[in-house]
């Protein structure tokens, strides 16, 4: 139990470091300071400073939106079109909450990305967008494999990552990512479903 306080412990003082300052300017001493260990702790537990920067990014996506998260929402009985309000709503919730590091680090790691990024989107991102292409796939009546589908992830996901690139930046991106939650989460729906049933519209018109 100690063990996994102290690692948490160090994840938490890490998360908030490389969102103020960034991975470059973030020593493993600043961050042993941060959590209250010493530097062979972080070692112990994440391997090293990059090991420790990839769990933190891990962690930043799973606050956005969650594997588990993901799951239940595939189990419940709601259709496609409310499975992507909810998915929407989870998301908007999480960028625009003022609390936690966990938006302000992959703001800036999507903003001028590392190494540390394709490990981000093997571990973390891929085994969740099957679940999103699921969604789009029941609302447009095409298979989950057609590249269409793929395609209209651009629909989906770009909104979402503009709103939480934007959140960490002055201008218009900033203002909208401080407006009402609901009204948010209705244009992106409504956006996102205009494109997605114009698709299967396309589809289904004679060539």
């Amino acid at each position: 139990m100690d063990g996994d306080a102290t690692k948490a412990r160090i994840l938490e003082g890490a998360g908030d470091l490389f969102a103020r300052q960034g991975f470059a300017e973030t020593t493993g001493k600043a961050i042993a300071e941060q959590a209250g260990v010493d530097l062979a702790s972080i070692n112990y537990h994440f391997g090293s400073r990059s090991g420790l920067y990839q769990a933190v990014l891990a962690e930043a996506h799973r606050r956005v939106v969650s594997l588990a998260d993901l799951s239940l929402l595939a189990e419940r009985d709601l259709a496609p079109s409310d499975r992507l309000l909810a998915l929407l709503q989870g998301i908007v919730g999480s960028v625009t909450s003022a609390e936690g590091w966990h938006v302000r680090v992959l703001a800036r790691e999507l903003g001028s990305p590392s190494s540390h990024l394709q490990a981000l989107f093997t571990d973390e991102i891929a085994p969740k967008l099957s679940h999103v292409l699921d969604i789009i796939s029941a609302i447009t009546g095409l298979p989950k494999e057609d590249p269409a589908v793929l395609r209209c992830l651009l629909r989906v996901g770009a909104p979402c990552l503009m709103l939480l690139i934007g959140s960490n930046l002055p201008g218009p991106l900033q203002i909208i990512a401080g407006m009402p939650q609901h009204a948010l989460i209705r244009h992106l729906h409504a956006f996102a479903m205009a494109g997605l049933l114009d698709v299967a519209k396309q589809r289904t018109l004679p060539n």
